[in-house]
């Protein structure tokens, strides 16, 4: 079991609050504490850097008990990032409003006695977090139960995570359109619904996990959010009810479930991201059912695995869960891993290594590849899922299912947004009007030339933007002449007209070729109308 759970006293919080943000425990104060060197180690799961630099401060290498003020970013840093012990004086001298007692009381801390050397332990851990979305940037504590790196052993079945890498990723590529009503399924600590609650009037926050609730009430507390919690599995807890917007960080981790002749049942079970069934079956689910609580023209967004299985493409089945759903859908594939690769992250994620437990190690592995072979699959593909439910009236017209793996220009959530209004804007328009319309060439976009060395011209040209996904399109030298006059002056037409006449070809010819270019360059943001 996990060490324990936050408790929730109005009159305590706001003095911790304060006491945090009078210490300068922000990300940017810890990582000017630390130093580039520890920070960054850090920041890859490797502690023994800041371990040094934290001891240091702490006058705990040679065991010496200081009575001076110890810097209160050591304190706190060593105590909830990095598991250490520390003096019951300096803890109350960093956190004086709350104290050593009052954040005890919060289920924060416990105590070894009440002299000031007797040592205070960290039994959650408690953080600072700051992250820039759709919105702009924001600044919270975050709780969450003890990382393997704070007690270095394997997570509990109930483990509460922190603000992950996935986390933050949905947090980004979220669209921040202030909506009404926003549903976070599978809430976790919180997270995705205190960014939601800067752009929405009422968010819910659904999870499984009575513990994970109980942490993203304490969250909320902390940091001034309200938010209506609620225990239960997928959409259960709000049947019947709509949404503008949903987010879904879900437990979309695909694990083992009792395979034939297998070793699965030894596998341990994390709350946070094992939803109960088998492959990818959670994902294709909430695909597929999400927009029974969608309000007309509401938007779902989520983070997911898939299976590739042999002979048959993840386009074509993951494009049938669409298919089901009746939704508009934009899916991409962020990254692929084969099976291996797979098992490996997974079980390491859970704080099994080869070397502390390579008997448990060993097991989980072939649990995996046993599970994976009883399908024939491949790889596993992640991704981003966004959803949308037509307007009453309207039918389907979004269908996008593509790879893209290279780096993108975080927040993406405001690009995605652009993109499907220029999807729509596209959709109510013929090619007439498409040609009869004013673009403009979006600031970001640059051109690139490659020529064979002594050539006078460009034998390749790319067109490439600097926002969103850094997307770079081969252009014709027809399609470079026309982004290249796009300037919001003349129409479409008249500017493959004029190109036409400089090159001497049909302009109806011309046309055929570049106004379908256009509607590409129009929808994914290259050109603005």
């Amino acid at each position: 079991m996990s060490l324990g759970e936050p408790t929730i006293d109005p009159r305590l919080l706001p003095l911790l609050r304060d006491d945090l943000a009078a210490a300068s425990y922000t990300v940017d104060g810890v990582e000017d504490f630390l130093g580039p060197l520890a920070a960054a180690a850090l920041h890859r799961e490797q502690a023994v850097p800041a371990l040094r630099v934290a001891r240091a401060a702490l006058d705990d290498a040679t065991g010496a008990a200081s009575s001076g003020r110890k810097d209160p970013r050591a304190v706190l840093a060593g105590l909830f990032l990095l598991g250490l012990e520390v003096r019951r004086a300096d803890h109350a001298a960093a956190l004086p409003g709350v104290g050593t007692d009052g954040a005890a009381r919060l289920g924060l801390v416990t105590a070894a006695g009440n002299g000031p050397d007797d040592g205070v332990r960290a039994l959650l851990d408690l953080r600072p977090y700051a992250a820039a979305d759709a919105a702009g940037p924001v600044t919270w504590w975050l709780a969450s139960d003890l990382g393997e790196l704070a007690t270095g052993r394997r997570l509990a079945g109930d483990h509460v995570l922190g603000a992950g890498g996935a986390s933050i990723t949905l947090a980004q590529v979220t669209m921040r359109t202030p909506v009404d009503r926003v549903l976070d399924l599978g809430t976790g600590c919180g997270i995705q619904a205190l960014h939601a609650s800067r752009h929405a009037r009422s968010v819910v926050g659904t999870d499984i996990s009575r513990r994970a609730l109980r942490f993203a009430e304490f969250n909320a507390a902390l940091d001034g959010v309200s938010l209506d919690l609620r225990e239960g599995s997928m959409l259960d807890p709000v049947a019947g009810e709509q949404f503008d917007l949903v987010v879904s960080n879900p437990p979309f981790v695909i694990t083992p479930r009792g395979v034939p002749g297998g070793t699965s049942s030894a596998l341990p079970e994390y709350e946070y991201r094992d939803g109960g069934r088998a492959g990818d079956d959670l994902v294709r689910d909430l695909i597929v059912n999400v927009g029974d609580v969608l309000a007309p023209g509401g938007v779902a967004q989520m983070l997911g695995n898939w299976e590739h299985r042999r002979g048959e493409p993840w386009t074509e089945r993951v494009g049938a869960w669409l298919e089901e759903a009746g939704l508009d859908g934009w899916i991409i594939q962020r990254e692929v891993l084969d099976p291996a690769e797979y098992a490996e992250t997974w079980i390491r994620d859970g704080g099994t290594t080869p070397e502390r437990e390579p008997g448990a190690w060993a097991a989980s592995y072939e649990a995996w590849l046993d599970d994976f072979a009883t399908r024939d699959v491949e790889a596993v593909g992640f991704g981003i899922v966004t959803l949308r439910k037509p307007a009453e009236g309207h039918g389907v017209s979004l269908r996008r299912l593509e790879e893209h793996t290279g780096s993108v220009r975080q927040p993406l959530g405001g690009h995605l947004a652009a993109s499907l209004a220029a999807h729509d804007w596209l959709a109510a328009r013929d090619d007439a009007t498409l040609a009869s319309s004013r673009l403009a060439v979006a600031p970001d976009v640059t051109e690139e030339h490659y020529l064979t060395p002594g050539a006078e011209d460009p034998n390749v040209v790319i067109v490439r933007q600097g926002d969103g996904l850094g997307r770079g399109i081969q252009a014709s030298t027809g399609l470079a002449a026309l982004v290249g006059a796009s300037d919001g002056e003349l129409t479409v037409g008249q500017l493959i007209g004029a190109i036409a006449s400089l090159f001497e070809v049909p302009a109806g010819d011309l046309a055929g070729e570049l106004l379908p270019a256009v509607r590409g360059l129009v929808r994914d943001g290259f050109l603005l109308p």
